[in-house]
């Protein structure tokens, strides 16, 4: 059923049609993990710079290796990001060349923010112990503000594809557009904040999991500690506002884009009083095998229960999503949100209990596996934000099929993307645990009995 639908979406496409949004996917789902570590890991660093400067030795070791680790992120992160840009042109030309001076207009700010952050990280790392301690933090301000700026014209860009609004066709031309306005149409603000917050439990939740593996495997000194707690402090916070701020995306989505919340929860017919659905297979315009919330898509949408909601029946057969795909990536990023929350409630019972995390195994083992959740549910969220928006690539404006390229030979492109990938991904975490490695030192608490303490500096 899911390779008829996509068969469906690909019909009277250029051949290469599939190899154009295969690697359009894989480039963006890269980039999106990397390009969330510039949003949120900066203030993580920033605040244990702090620390360390006010005499906390562990606070300053843990600055100087997430440091390091910025540093290489960002740098995979400039390739990749370039990949995308060049993308953009190659892969859709259609979409460039009639609304070019809307949606290139966010990506050129998003370049300026881009170059900021690049010479401030490049001051930041080499002029460690080369500025005093004030001017170093606030070398990290423009860091942190050009990752949040980044991250808001690439996602307003997106959401413009959504919510398509700054201009007037005629004759099929864009004429009087507005990119100001565009940038800012009506999905934009629940967007930008939904992102912020998932890069936030993305990086907060992955580098928690680093030092929950740690301790598990016996290193349960300070420095390791603080390594957990510190960015899982952050990712706690954000999971539960999360979940608040995907009550207020579902309204904004069921006013704009109705099939797309539709294909999400895998409802056919336009009713009222429609059930909640979790799971469950879409066959023959019936979804089969799921667990249902009495009225609950209704409460959800409109805050009423007995609100009318718009089916997959409003819009012909060739203009619905592929459901069975949007449907299970929305699933997999609301249960993965909620179990995430489930361990934010967790953290913070046991630190208003007892001022400290619970000491059981299995909280260790599921902050482990919380980094590995966060970023599945980041994925999946993209996954239905881009493939329930299909077959538009601007929504009821431009199909994705008139958007593509007509040149030959796409799937080689999409064959060398794919290897590119592979070798960024192998050489990012072999440099990664290498720099690890580097603090594997015994730290001063962890001092054989026999030695007496001693006072170590940071390390450089």
């Amino acid at each position: 059923m899911i390779a008829e639908q996509l068969r469906l979406v690909a019909l009277d496409a250029p051949a290469d049609f599939v190899y154009a949004r295969s690697q359009m996917a894989l480039s963006l789902g890269w980039h999106i993990i990397v390009a969330s570590t510039g949003v949120a890991f900066p203030g993580m660093v920033v605040f244990a710079e702090w620390r360390g400067h006010a005499g906390d030795a562990d606070m300053a070791r843990l600055a100087r290796t997430w440091a390091r680790a910025i540093g290489v992120l960002f740098a995979v992160g400039a390739v990749s990001g370039t990949i995308l840009s060049f993308e953009m042109g190659m892969l859709w030309p259609g979409l460039m060349s009639r609304f070019g001076e809307i949606y290139g207009y966010p990506f050129t700010l998003e370049g300026f923010a881009f170059f900021l952050e690049a010479i401030f990280v490049g001051i930041y790392l080499f002029g460690w112990d080369r500025l005093s301690p004030r001017a170093h933090m606030l070398c990290a301000v423009p860091i942190i503000l050009s990752g949040i700026a980044g991250a808001f014209f690439v996602v307003a860009a997106n959401a413009w594809m959504n919510t398509p609004t700054g201009f007037r066709l005629e004759n099929g031309q864009v004429v009087g557009a507005q990119p100001v306005a565009a940038m800012f149409n009506p999905s934009t603000a629940a967007e930008v904040v939904h992102m912020l917050l998932a890069a936030w439990m993305v990086v907060g939740f992955s580098v928690a999991s680093v030092y929950a593996v740690g301790m598990l495997r016996g290193r349960r000194d300070r420095y390791h500690r603080l390594g957990l707690l510190l960015p899982l402090t952050a990712a706690v916070i954000a999971a539960p506002v999360q979940i608040v701020v995907g009550d207020w995306i579902a309204g904004v989505v069921a006013e704009h884009q109705p099939v797309k919340l539709a294909a999400l929860e895998a409802h056919y017919e336009t009713s009222r009083g429609v059930a909640l659905s979790i799971g469950g297979i879409y066959l023959d315009n019936e979804l089969r095998y799921e667990i249902s919330i009495p009225r609950g898509l209704s409460l959800l949408v409109d805050h009423d229960p007995n609100s009318e909601v718009i089916g997959l029946d409003s819009v012909p057969p060739d203009q619905r999503p592929p459901v069975n795909i949007t449907h299970l990536a929305y699933d997999t990023m609301v249960g993965v949100g909620f179990a995430l929350a489930a361990l934010a409630a967790w953290t913070a019972l046991a630190w208003w209990r007892r001022r400290d995390i619970p000491r059981t195994k299995w909280y260790l083992r599921a902050v482990a596996l919380s980094g590995i959740a966060a970023v599945a549910a980041l994925e999946a969220g993209w996954v239905a934000t881009e493939v329930g928006r299909q077959p538009w690539i601007v929504y009821q404006v431009m199909l994705t099929s008139e958007a593509v390229s007509t040149a030959p030979g796409l799937r080689y492109g999409f064959y060398a993307v794919f290897l590119v990938y592979v070798v960024l991904t192998v050489m990012t975490v072999y440099v990664l645990r290498r720099l690890a490695g580097r603090h594997e030192a015994r730290a001063p608490q962890e001092a054989e009995p026999s030695e007496p303490p001693r006072a170590e500096a940071a390390p450089r």
